[in-house]
């Protein structure tokens, strides 16, 4: 993996997926809404893979309904409702987070979180995860007018941290992390132990690294 060559002030994070691994809750409330209407529950290995896109994701998987199709609202507010009933009961941070954010803080190196997830949701779970206010910064997908892929999120997290948006770094486990870095003129990282989506494999979402690992970008970063 090639080392950073260019000067990083802060280091933004996705958070489902990147941080915290919250697809255990996210597939009960699939899950949960599936039996209520008679149906078994669905392996949550194969509602994994599409936890980062929260609702729209699960409701996919669990229920073949996208957004636009009728009744796709009403659906969306009830799994938003369950998953605010038990999104604190299995998500945890990822294991080597908390050593990776050790690391950045030893270095006085800030961090924040940008996140879909809006921010009724991600300021509990980010608050009870001992995230949040320790981040820097925490954008939701309510904070702007705009959710990624749309770069609004990441530039208002520089603003709010009083950076040139080039001088940050964006980690992400989705295509629309890498997208949303690249139109916001920072480098992108892809977290490969994160959900990973269904979009497109992580060799074509044009990253700048691939980070197998959380500890591997004090690598990229150049720090000792």
């Amino acid at each position: 993996m090639t080392a950073l060559r260019r000067p990083v002030a802060a280091v933004l994070f996705d958070l489902d997926g990147t941080l915290i691994d919250s697809a255990p809750d996210l597939a009960a409330a699939a899950n949960h809404m599936r039996g209520l209407r008679g149906l078994q529950p669905l392996p949550h290995a194969s509602l994994r893979m599409h936890a980062g896109s929260g609702a729209r994701g699960m409701l996919g998987a669990a229920f073949e309904l996208a957004p636009g199709q009728a009744g796709y609202e009403a659906m969306r507010d009830e799994f938003l409702a369950r998953y605010e009933d038990c999104m604190l009961q299995q998500t945890r941070p990822f294991e080597a987070v908390a050593p990776l954010l050790d690391a950045l803080e030893a270095r006085r190196l800030p961090w924040g979180i940008v996140t879909n997830k809006a921010l009724r949701y991600a300021e509990p779970v980010a608050l009870a995860l001992g995230l949040w206010p320790r981040a820097t910064a925490l954008v939701g997908g309510d904070s702007t007018p705009h959710t990624k892929p749309h770069p609004a999120p990441l530039l208002e997290a520089a603003r709010r941290l009083g950076l040139p948006p080039q001088h940050c770094v964006y980690v992400g486990d989705d295509p629309r992390d890498m997208r949303a870095g690249r139109a916001a003129g920072m480098a992108t990282l892809a977290a490969a132990w994160g959900y990973l989506g269904v979009e497109s494999p992580l060799e074509a979402w044009d990253a700048d690294a691939v980070l197998a690992h959380p500890m591997e970008l004090l690598h990229w970063l150049d720090l000792p």
